[in-house]
Formats: C-alpha cells, sequence, structure tokens
C-alpha cells in the first residue's frame, strides 16, 4: 500500500508581488490558471500578481481569488509533474477553497468568483478602522481565552486562529483588540502586535459576511470532495453538501483550528505533507505542531524538485 499525501493550502498573508514567477517561467500551466481566474472575474489578475503594485495586491478582493489562483495553479503543477495523489487536503481560512477546488468540490471559475465575493461581503461587514487583529505569541491558549474574556467588555473580542502551540492570533473590535494586546504583554507574552489587516476575520463580526455568503452558496453548485477535506471549523471532513455550504458559512466566524486540523493528520500516520502555494507559513507551523510529519513547501521549481523527490515513494 501506498504511504498517504496531505495536501494543504495556505491563506491570506503568504501572498507576494512576483510569487509564482519562477514557477511560471517552467510551467505554462501556472500562467493559464491565472487567465482563467482572470477570466472569470472580468479582471487581470496575472498581470497584477506578477505587477503590483503590493497594495492593490494586499486589498482583501484581490488577495483572495489571487491566493486561491496560486493554491490551485501549484497543485495543478505537482499532478503535471507527476506528484503523488492526495489523500487528505485542508487549507488555513481561505485555503480551504483552494482545497475544495483542488478535491473537485467545486469548480476553479466558482471559486475564483466566491472567493472574490467572500472578500467583498467580508470587507464591508465592518467599516474601516473599527476592527483589529492580533498576534499573541508565548502564551497558553488558556491564558489567551482568560484574556478575552475579560477584557471583552461588551465589545467583540475572541481567539481566531490557533496557528500552533504558542501563537494564536485574535480579533474583534479595534478598541478590545488593543485592550487585549495590553493586558497579553502584561502576562508575559513574549510578543503581542497588531496586524497590518483590514477585516477582524473569524470572529463574531463577520455574521452578516456569513449571511450574505449563504445566500450567494445558494448557487454555487458543489460536490461531496473527491478527497477527504478537513474543515476549519469542525476539523472534520464533510460527507454532506448541506454540511460542505455550512461549514463554509461559519468558517467566517469561526475560529480557524489549525493545530488540530494537522495534529488530526499526523495521528492517522500520514508521513508527508505538501504546501501548495507560495512561501512556506504552514510548513513552519506544522513543524512546531507535528514534529514526526514532514510539511514540504512547494512554490518554485527547486521546491517542487524536492518535494517530488522526497516523494517518489509515495
Amino acid at each position: 500500500m501506498s504511504q498517504q499525501l496531505a495536501v494543504f493550502f495556505p491563506g491570506q498573508g503568504s501572498q507576494s508581488v512576483g510569487m509564482l514567477d519562477a514557477l511560471a517561467e517552467t510551467y505554462p500551466s501556472v500562467k493559464h490558471t491565472f487567465n482563467e481566474a482572470s477570466d472569470a472575474l472580468g479582471r487581470d489578475l496575472w498581470t497584477l500578481v506578477r505587477q503590483g503594485p503590493k497594495e492593490d495586491l494586499d486589498r482583501t478582493e484581490n488577495t483572495q481569488p489571487a491566493m486561491l489562483a496560486a493554491g490551485v495553479a501549484v497543485w495543478r503543477v505537482w499532478l503535471e509533474a507527476g506528484g503523488a495523489p492526495a489523500s487528505i487536503m485542508a487549507g488555513h481560512s481561505l485555503g480551504e477553497y483552494a482545497a475544495l477546488v483542488a478535491a473537485q468540490a467545486m469548480s476553479f471559475a466558482d471559486g475564483i468568483r466566491l472567493a472574490a465575493d467572500r472578500a467583498r461581503f467580508m470587507q464591508e461587514a465592518v467599516p474601516a478602522g473599527e476592527g483589529a487583529m492580533a498576534a499573541v505569541l508565548g502564551l497558553a491558549d488558556e491564558q489567551i481565552l482568560s484574556i478575552c474574556a475579560e477584557q471583552g467588555k461588551g465589545d467583540v473580542l475572541s481567539a481566531v486562529n490557533f496557528n500552533s502551540p504558542g501563537q494564536v492570533v485574535i480579533a474583534g473590535s479595534a478598541a478590545a483588540v488593543k485592550r487585549a494586546v495590553e493586558a497579553a504583554k502584561a502576562a508575559g507574552a513574549k510578543r503581542a502586535l497588531p496586524l497590518p489587516v483590514s477585516v477582524p476575520s473569524h470572529c463574531a463580526l463577520m455574521k452578516p459576511a456569513a449571511e450574505r455568503l449563504a445566500e450567494r452558496l445558494a448557487d454555487v453548485a458543489l460536490a461531496v470532495p473527491s478527497v477527504p477535506v478537513i474543515h476549519n471549523v469542525s476539523v472534520s471532513a464533510a460527507d454532506r453538501v448541506e454540511t460542505l455550504r455550512e461549514m463554509l458559512v461559519q468558517q467566517l466566524y469561526s475560529p480557524v483550528r489549525w493545530v488540530e486540523t494537522v495534529e488530526g493528520v499526523a495521528s492517522q500516520g500520514v508521513p508527508t505533507a505538501l504546501e501548495c502555494g507560495p512561501g512556506k507559513v504552514l510548513a513552519g507551523l506544522c513543524k512546531r505542531i507535528a514534529k514526526d510529519m514532514t510539511t514540504l513547501p512547494v512554490f518554485d521549481p527547486k521546491t517542487l524538485e524536492a518535494a517530488l523527490e522526497a516523494t517518489a515513494h509515495a
């Protein structure tokens, strides 16, 4: 029996101007994938990704479809290069959409349009300056949950990304996040710093966006994934289309349980995972979560060749 292979897709934050340039020089399918995305959106995503400006690429409504296209492009290259098939998939926040496209639960064009609408709904849910996010490093999850409970004081405030042991992101109203950052520093956090984002993702402030997303999802053709996709919300795979829709809606205002996701994959005896997309953020997180599982980032010809060699017998 062949070894199992997990495939992970990064989310917003891993984007950069020029991402996947080197891979595109060798594999024309990268540009073709972005051309498909551009056609679906009605705007030139590939030129934006290649040339910027960075401020435009970092706008949520551009970042989300660009990252979805990047993840799918790398996955297509992996298969084109003879890479091993996936036995299980997951994505971090927006990355979950790339996983669902790769697992044939939705079409690429639908995924791109959905990602763009999701981003717009999120941006419009909270006026600029009213929400915030911050990363807290060096405290236990229980300490951060306690700080959020104490510093909310009637405002929305919660732990929203459990990224790795000792690395948690919080989100909510700007005033509450500021209070929590100061409290975390006082509690001995190694670092507690605001994140340069315009949307307080994965907290209750996103419920209006989730309601709009639910209406939008009703018009999208979905299927049960061809391989299990572990959802951020439930840390489980959906076996019904109705559950899949609900997971995507709840994801907008629920925590990303990444530590549990990676631990769950590793507990199934999966020895190797790929990170399909620009950068190696998830590979770094996975190394701290599951030391016995190797996560290989794939984003250029060199990392692709290394991953192909490492998984040749998978």
